[in-house]
């Protein structure tokens, strides 16, 4: 049998929360037509069960995708499936449109029951500081649900938590400009090596395993001995691990490698331009710099 592929739906856009049926029907075609972002080249990608190890699937919303059992149809069509779920801390001004917590749990339960805590990858991403105006200008930060969110996932068995920290993009910045009294704030390295401690403190006591995505240089600076390590969101070795099969296990080099991204080979779905996110998130670098 000849290697097959991953699909990633998708780091361009939430695909479980907003654009499943256009999924479903390019796979019952059979193929996808991948524009890269960057030299808009295009190619197309065959997306049948022979030609696709497993499908991995990242969301910060997965109501539809539950409620309309698109996962078990994908399963009995002969797909594997995999799972990034964000749950980060309630966020109205982060995170405007997505659910309340209590529905995300409740959602990452049903992921658990239906496919396996192992198929799951819990993203606590990312973590974010910030100033308001209301505040006097205090810095806060989005860890306020960790903890709870981390008692949960433990109590379902998830054993792999992925965090960074955010990235400030220029389309951030120009997004920031139309706000009043709110900024982010990129504290220095020796915060972030304190952060990370203590979420690595937290998560070992769940028997959580902390990885970092893209954060070299924090991962680093940790002290000897950390059991934090390099994060691969596209995991094919794990895939393997879980499903059989043959996958290549190079990594991606159309990633950041050099920030310590670990990600394995895999096509990216989905489009920027075509497929708009409609969670708003304020740090997000998918969304346009106007929303």
């Amino acid at each position: 049998m000849s290697t097959q592929i991953v699909i990633s739906a998708s780091r361009r856009t939430d695909i479980p929360a907003f654009y499943m049926p256009w999924f479903m029907e390019r796979i019952k075609n059979g193929s996808f037509e991948v524009v890269n972002p960057f030299n808009r080249q295009g190619r197309k990608v065959p997306a049948t069960p022979t030609d696709v190890h497993t499908i991995v699937f990242w969301s910060k919303n997965f109501h539809l995708f539950l409620k309309e059992n698109y996962g078990k149809k994908l399963q009995k069509a002969g797909y594997n499936l995999f799972f990034n779920f964000t749950i980060n801390s309630e966020s109205f001004r982060l995170e405007p449109n997505v659910p309340r917590l209590d529905e995300r749990l409740d959602q990452l339960k049903q992921l658990c029951d239906q496919f396996g805590s192992g198929t799951i990858n819990w993203r606590f991403d990312p973590i974010c500081f910030f100033k308001t105006r209301s505040r006097d200008g205090i810095v806060q930060d989005n860890l306020g649900d960790l903890d709870r969110i981390a008692e949960k996932a433990a109590e379902l068995g998830i054993k792999r938590c992925i965090t960074s920290f955010m990235d400030p993009y220029p389309k951030i910045e120009k997004r920031l400009a139309a706000l009043r009294g709110f900024s982010f704030s990129d504290p220095p390295l020796k915060t972030k090596r304190q952060v990370i401690i203590q979420i690595e403190k937290t998560l070992n006591a769940a028997k959580i395993n902390l990885k970092l995505c893209c954060e070299k240089e924090v991962l680093d600076a940790l002290p000897t001995g950390t059991s934090v390590t390099e994060s691969a969101c596209i995991p094919n070795d794990l895939l393997l691990a879980l499903f059989g099969g043959t996958l290549s296990l190079k990594k991606d080099t159309g990633q950041r490698i050099q920030k310590g991204c670990g990600c394995k080979v895999s096509v990216d779905v989905g489009s920027y331009d075509l497929h708009p996110c409609y969670h708003n998130c304020l740090f997000c670098y998918a969304n346009p710099a106007s929303r």
